[in-house]
């Protein structure tokens, strides 16, 4: 970002779990629901990874994916009480989705995301958090087929756009996702705290 000249955002794209929400189904949660529900770790990670990729990708869906990963057995619990812990954990984090409010209803800027979910997860987030109301595109694995970081899932948001890579801005809590983006020409910033991401976007003039 030291450039002498930067290119003026029109569009910033913004990842979900970890920057505006917490973790849809991500490790820590894995291991909180396989906690509450007494479920072997080894054996529920050794399915979750064959199935994951297809899971994310809208290849298969939320019931599938129990089926293959929880209830291949009989279990002492329902099907409906996991799918609604595995809801539950999902919360908000009100601060940064403010901020994102401010600057889609600024008008300046494209608002888009690019992220990986399932699509039952994706959907239920994206209405229980109103985020239909801050973005205009969701470029969700679950939706076109591709994940992050591969580098189809990015070229496929710059294409839908038909915004120039450099006038882009993507927030991502983890480096690998950032690291395509980057190469592609997409300016990033990897989410720490609201207070540093605002000045990351400041120092790209972006503001509300």
């Amino acid at each position: 970002m030291g450039d002498s000249y930067v290119s003026a955002i029109h569009a910033i794209f913004w990842d979900v779990g970890g920057v505006l929400l917490t973790n849809a189904w991500d490790h820590a949660e894995r291991m909180a629901a396989l906690e509450k529900f007494h479920l072997n770790d080894e054996e529920f990670h050794s399915r979750h990874e064959m199935v994951v990729s297809s899971f994310e990708r809208g290849k298969i869906s939320l019931d599938e994916y129990l089926e293959r990963t929880v209830f291949y057995r009989n279990r002492p619990f329902t099907r409906d009480a996991f799918r609604d812990y595995m809801f539950s954990l999902s919360q908000p984090k009100p601060e940064v989705l403010g901020f994102a409010r401010e600057l889609a209803d600024s008008g300046k800027y494209f608002m888009g995301t690019i992220n990986n979910e399932s699509r039952e997860l994706n959907l239920f987030r994206i209405e229980k958090y109103g985020l239909r109301g801050i973005f205009r595109l969701f470029v969700s694995s679950c939706f076109v087929g591709l994940r992050k970081p591969e580098s189809g899932i990015y070229r496929l948001a710059l294409e839908t756009t038909q915004v120039n890579p450099e006038e882009c801005c993507f927030i991502d809590d983890r480096a690998l996702n950032l690291e395509c983006a980057a190469k592609m020409g997409m300016r990033t910033i990897q989410m720490q705290t609201l207070e540093q991401l605002r000045g990351e976007l400041e120092r790209l003039e972006v503001k509300a």
